[in-house]
């Protein structure tokens, strides 16, 4: 056996203009890693590399320069040697500092090893036994755009919804909080928010005390990170749960993990796979804050259909009965067509259904687990 990995840079197009406080997003895109024995082609393992610009810490010009070279190193590695033992391929391979990358790889090697079927993890959601619900996303834009998505979120059956906030008039933003509160009660529908860190500190404890009133479920990082004395501050005081997100990315020692956790107190984390390195650190993050009696969720990181559904796979390892970030696959026009599946604030696999890889003019076997 002489496995080869190549890669295949994809670009996302969105539906529409999606707006975050870091500005607005019209296209993303992400480098796919297909992993094969060269004595059979058409079976591949499939993973993605999907770095987000101001937030990955492996966003830079030089990202693709670093992606073929650790392809090369790759075709030249003997797996053997390293008895398949993912996480040590990994660590020698790739290393911490490019995370995405390194995420991408563990997709693909696991994808291989589970057959070439676009099985990550192989589970009831991938058996199609299991639904995760989910949030539904509410992007930023004018007070208009942003009712007509609540009100199509929450006519398709969310009973969670993800607001990004920190770029309109915080006026704005609280009428729009006070229009779903005026038609639905905290017992009807759960608001988080996410500022994106868009909070300057001399301001933030005040917009939380003004954001109380709606009764929301949580908000995530309401100041930039690093800033680590005021939000360990407002960890403890705010009136609304701190759910820490880009606070999170650049750690990946197991014991500063917990160092910063067990300093920062937050009521929860949110966690992100391509931004954390791959899957086996993340569940360092779960199980760090399980001890810690924090809570988590897991959010995609605007990959296409493939890196979501390697992540909901992996959500699906876990019994978390919060509504996870796992909405974003209907974003793009040009998605990679999947089984994956959203109905009434759920998403699930579709036993009928298949992958479609012709967009990738890829040779690949299209098969459902």
């Amino acid at each position: 056996m002489s496995l080869q990995v190549h890669y295949q840079p994809y670009k996302l197009n969105f539906r529409f203009e999606a707006g975050t406080s870091r500005g607005v997003l019209s296209e993303k895109v992400s480098w796919l890693i297909k992993i094969y024995d060269d004595s059979e082609p058409s079976l591949v393992g499939l993973g993605e590399c999907g770095p987000l610009a101001g937030l990955s810490i492996d966003a830079r010009p030089d990202f693709e320069e670093t992606l073929q070279s650790i392809c090369q190193s790759f075709n030249q590695l003997d797996l053997e040697l390293y008895s398949w033992n993912i996480p040590i391929i990994l660590e020698q391979l790739i290393g911490n500092q490019w995370p995405s990358i390194r995420f991408g790889f563990e997709s693909a090697m696991l994808d291989y090893l589970n057959g070439c079927k676009s099985v990550i993890f192989s589970n009831d959601f991938v058996a199609a036994h299991r639904r995760i619900p989910i949030n539904g996303l509410i992007w930023m834009g004018t007070k208009e755009f942003m009712l007509r998505q609540i009100e199509e979120k929450i006519a398709a059956g969310f009973d969670t919804l993800k607001l990004k906030i920190g770029a309109l008039d915080f006026e704005q933003e609280r009428s729009i909080l006070k229009h779903i509160r005026s038609h639905f009660g905290s017992h009807e529908i759960t608001i988080r928010v996410d500022a994106n860190g868009a909070f300057q500190p001399f301001e933030a404890k005040d917009k939380l005390q003004k954001l109380a009133e709606f009764e929301i479920h949580s908000i995530e990082q309401p100041i930039k990170a690093k800033q680590l004395a005021l939000m360990a501050e407002l960890c403890e005081t705010s009136p609304i749960p701190i759910a820490l997100d880009e606070e999170l990315v650049g750690t990946f020692d197991y014991a500063e993990k917990r160092r910063l956790l067990k300093s920062l107190k937050p009521q929860y984390i949110i966690l992100k796979p391509t931004l954390l390195g791959g899957f086996e650190l993340t569940r360092e993050w779960v199980e760090t804050a399980q001890r810690l009696d924090i809570g988590w969720w897991i959010t995609s990181a605007l990959e296409s259909n493939v890196g979501l559904n390697a992540i909901a796979q992996f959500t699906a390892e876990f019994d978390n009965q919060l509504p996870q970030g796992l909405g974003t696959g209907q974003l793009y026009h040009n998605n990679i067509p999947s089984p994956l599946v959203i109905e009434k604030g759920q998403l699930y696999h579709d036993a009928y259904s298949s992958w479609d890889f012709g967009v990738l003019n890829a040779t690949r076997i299209s098969t459902t687990a």
